[in-house]
């Protein structure tokens, strides 16, 4: 039996959702794989969306919007390239980046729209099923999702991500500019961090455990993972539970 993509596009009202419209009206074929559901400015895309759609086993989700310059809002699309790069990045950990993409369609671009959805629908058919269609919720694939996800949300990550293109026109506060491969080694690193900082935290939601224990699980070392540790409890995310035989154990606080 064929493989059939199931696939989400996020569409925004004014350009993207015109385009498929007018793609409709013309007649314009394309495959039929696609579910669309429209929203005011793809800047409204929340990063908690694409990880919804995959998690409940959706094989690919698209993204559109209005030409850079063109938006309805002035810098939505903007916002909604910085929350792609974002989701691009984090995914790149489970090997699922593949399987989202951002494009840009005007209103009168419904031949544009046929063919995006065409190509977006034959990438995610070689990729076949996604690997979360059938899956155990105890699997480690569903475990690292679930980490990356709450990473997404990070007000810290998302400001760092939100202020990149002020940050690289016109500098920090204290006015200095940052190379664009120097702030996106920050970036990567942020990202890295905030992933392996939320996986710990739900290794520590499950049992407690030691430093070795996580560095044995997160496949990291030691003194790193005490640096996490550090700042999780500075954060007031995780504390200690208890020493065994001059051991300490973490545990992750319990949400109110």
């Amino acid at each position: 039996m064929d493989f059939k993509p199931k696939i989400i596009g996020f569409l925004c009202n004014w350009c993207s959702y015109a385009g498929a419209d007018l793609a409709g009206v013309s007649r314009i074929q394309y495959p039929p794989n696609i579910r669309i559901i429209r929203l005011m400015c793809s800047g409204r895309v929340e990063p908690y969306f694409i990880f919804e759609a995959l998690k409940s086993g959706i094989d690919g989700v698209i993204i559109m919007g209005c030409h850079p310059g063109e938006c309805h809002y002035m810098t939505g699309n903007y916002e909604a390239e910085m929350k792609y790069q974002l989701l691009k990045s984090l995914l790149t950990y489970v090997d699922l980046d593949n399987r989202i993409s951002l494009e840009w369609v005007s209103a009168s671009e419904g031949i544009r729209f046929a063919e995006v959805v065409t190509n977006f629908t034959n990438s995610i058919q070689k990729l076949g099923p996604s690997p979360l269609k059938k899956i155990d919720k105890d699997s480690e694939l569903l475990f690292n999702l679930n980490a990356l996800q709450i990473a997404a949300n990070d007000y810290r990550l998302r400001a760092l991500i939100g202020r990149k293109r002020k940050i690289l026109d016109e500098g920090n506060v204290y006015n200095k500019k940052y190379p664009k491969e120097k702030f996106e080694d920050l970036q990567e690193t942020a990202i890295y961090d905030e992933y392996q900082k939320n996986r710990i935290i739900l290794y520590l939601k499950k049992e407690n455990l030691s430093v070795k224990d996580l560095s044995e699980r997160l496949s990291i070392a030691p003194n790193k993972i005490l640096e996490y540790i550090v700042d999780l409890r500075g954060e007031g995310l995780i504390d200690l539970k208890d020493i065994q035989e001059l051991t300490p154990y973490y545990t992750a606080k319990q949400e109110a």
